[in-house]
């Protein structure tokens, strides 16, 4: 289930936009202020798309467009706000946002909005994954597993990626043996130098 964090100051506004987080099929994550919200992008991982109110107290939402474009945070963000200046779209696009409502905004509007902010989030991330294949950076990170056996073997990529002692993978094909060499040569001291793939089936004996 993906997802969605709603980050508004008012709570009224936060029931309502749960409801249609929920009704759309995604586990709604609630934040009161842009200081709430950047603790709960650091605590929950995996959260696909936020809906991101402008005008809050303290740190409001170009801020925490701001804080997010710095750390890295590649997530969809559609911003909500009773502003509809044109400067304050513009802005808040050129720091990252996916869409724009101004509210009131109708559910159905908001459910459209989310699912195309999932796609883009889902594409995004796996664009970013090819890149860091491809560099010679990809890391554990960049792995997605909820398996215990999954979990040990990461566990053991990573000391393995701490030295540079041969490393031998085994398992059936298509388990992943090649992406967590790719893993372990991205976290350590042979990050970003060659992978080179040997097809030893293909060599005669």
């Amino acid at each position: 289930m993906h997802k969605v964090m709603i980050v508004d100051d008012d709570p009224v506004q936060c029931r309502l936009a749960c409801e249609v987080v929920e009704r759309a099929g995604f586990a709604p994550y609630v934040a009161h202020s842009g200081t709430q919200a950047m603790t709960l992008l650091e605590e929950t991982p995996g959260i696909g798309a936020i809906l991101l109110d402008l005008v809050m107290p303290e740190m409001d939402g170009m801020a925490v467009l701001e804080a997010m474009k710095r750390q890295g945070y590649a997530i969809p963000v559609i911003v909500m706000t009773a502003q509809s200046s044109l400067d304050t779209i513009v802005s808040a696009m050129r720091l990252g946002a996916t869409d724009f409502f101004v509210k009131p905004v109708a559910p159905e509007r908001i459910t459209v909005s989310l699912r195309n902010a999932l796609k883009i989030g889902t594409l995004e991330t796996t664009l970013k994954a090819e890149r860091a294949r491809k560099s010679g950076t990809f890391s554990f990170n960049h792995i997605i597993s909820k398996s215990s056996a999954m979990t040990r073997a990461l566990a053991l990529g990573k000391k393995a990626a701490a030295s540079t002692i041969p490393v031998l993978i085994e398992g059936e094909s298509g388990v992943g043996k090649e992406l967590l060499a790719r893993a372990i040569q991205g976290s350590g001291d042979r990050a970003g130098k060659p992978f080179v793939t040997v097809n030893c089936g293909a060599i005669p004996a």
